[in-house]
């Protein structure tokens, strides 16, 4: 008889019709006191209702006749959310989760629950928990809702008054969110990035600007190849950016596409003519290709629009020391180490001293005068990179070993025209 009620008490509930269900499940609970589920049941109907108190009271029945049941502790803990009791809640919705780690309900309202005291990351990692759990569950709708969640909890960045790196804003948007993944990466954490990324892409695998960020992030790894191949899925999705021309030019030119590199930086330069950078990327494209006064003239471009670009000022030299105008070169490379010096840029300034060294005016000794001329000439040959010179000679001291500098310089010299005709 007891399961009739019951029965009867479960139909009314589907149709939404709660107290009736109420009073059926209590009919079903005289006859059998110890009927956890119909416990369960009618505090679901409580809670349906409104009743939040009578809903917990039930609750706690139901889990003290099956302390087992995952269920019982979940609505308990929505329950107690609805009662402001968060630490009651916050128990409930772990020994949910202790007793089914897939849960992806209770690691969602778990979030809800710390977003609630306080605890912005802790909400965060369990928004993001469920997110996987309902995306591995096929539950799209409510991966989507966790992935919102997250963007609207991004932390705050209080505004500086002098010259501040970019303001992080609460995120409103899709596209705030993707610049700080790609902040996110800047600062090195690109395994993190690279992540974020790839969930976003199962989620919406039409999401050309998710294309885009991760071919950043593969550029800033070196995955130069898997880089092109989300630009170019970007591009076929109807993201036309310059952001995607100008990193799909730079991961080209490292591969050695120099050309394909020109053409996606012109392309990027027609959405964006005043970005110092793209000039310097095309410029040292044209450098490569052994077009110095093209180079030349867009290394002087980016400068026109950055006066303090100290990149600009290094590449310029380089270009200028391939084609012999020394003095020039020593310009550039002055400006490019004073800038690098202001801005604590130790690494590139020793880089710009250490090119600087090696093409000051020859002295008056007639055989340091030549030996500075032939070091003039293969900085030439390599392209103004002194360090790959510099592994030549070592390599043909290595092979030849007690000869003089000159002579060293003179090898090294003859077998790269041999080699390259």
């Amino acid at each position: 008889m007891n399961d009739e009620f019951y029965n009867k008490g479960l139909e009314r509930a589907k149709q939404k019709d709660y107290a009736e269900a109420i009073e059926e499940f209590t009919r079903a609970l005289q006859l059998a006191p110890y009927f956890a589920e119909a416990y369960y049941q009618r505090g679901l109907a409580y809670y349906d209702l409104g009743e939040m108190l009578n809903a917990v009271s039930d609750f706690t029945e139901a889990l003290k006749l099956n302390p087992q049941s995952v269920e019982a502790h979940y609505c308990r803990a929505l329950a107690r959310v609805a009662l402001k009791n968060q630490p009651g809640a916050l128990a409930d919705v772990e020994q949910a989760i202790r007793l089914n780690v897939n849960y992806a309900a209770a690691y969602n309202l778990r979030g809800i629950v710390h977003r609630k005291q306080g605890y912005i990351q802790d909400a965060i990692a369990s928004f993001k928990k469920a997110a996987e759990l309902y995306l591995q569950q096929n539950d799209t709708e409510n991966c989507r809702q966790c992935l919102e969640k997250i963007k609207q909890l991004q932390p705050k960045q209080k505004p500086a008054f002098v010259q501040p790196s970019p303001i992080i804003a609460p995120l409103k948007s899709e596209k705030e969110y993707f610049t700080q993944l790609l902040e996110k990466a800047e600062k090195g954490d690109t395994r993190e990035a690279m992540e974020d990324l790839n969930w976003a892409l199962r989620v919406d695998s039409q999401d050309a600007q998710a294309y885009c960020c991760r071919g950043v992030v593969r550029c800033k790894l070196g995955n130069y190849r898997e880089a092109i191949s989300d630009f170019n899925q970007a591009l076929r999705l109807n993201f036309e950016d310059a952001i995607v021309y100008r990193n799909r030019g730079k991961a080209r030119s490292s591969l050695g596409d120099h050309q394909g590199a020109i053409a996606d930086f012109n392309q990027a330069l027609q959405m964006q003519p005043q970005d110092a950078m793209l000039y310097v990327a095309r410029g040292n494209a044209y450098r490569v290709m052994g077009y110095y006064l093209g180079a030349i003239n867009d290394y002087s471009q980016a400068l026109q629009i950055n006066p303090d670009d100290a990149t600009a000022y290094y590449n310029r030299g380089i270009a200028y020391t391939c084609l012999e105008e020394m003095e020039r070169a020593v310009e550039d490379y002055q400006r490019a180490a004073s800038l690098f010096c202001e801005k604590e840029d130790w690494e590139n300034y020793q880089q710009v001293l250490d090119s600087l060294n090696k093409i000051h005016s020859p002295s008056s000794n007639s055989k340091e005068a030549k030996s500075n001329l032939l070091r003039q000439r293969l900085l030439r040959l390599v392209g103004g990179y002194w360090e790959m010179a510099q592994r030549l000679i070592d390599q043909a001291k290595y092979d030849y070993p007690g000869m003089s500098e000159e002579w060293y310089l003179q090898k090294v010299i003859g077998d790269w025209e041999r080699d390259r005709g």
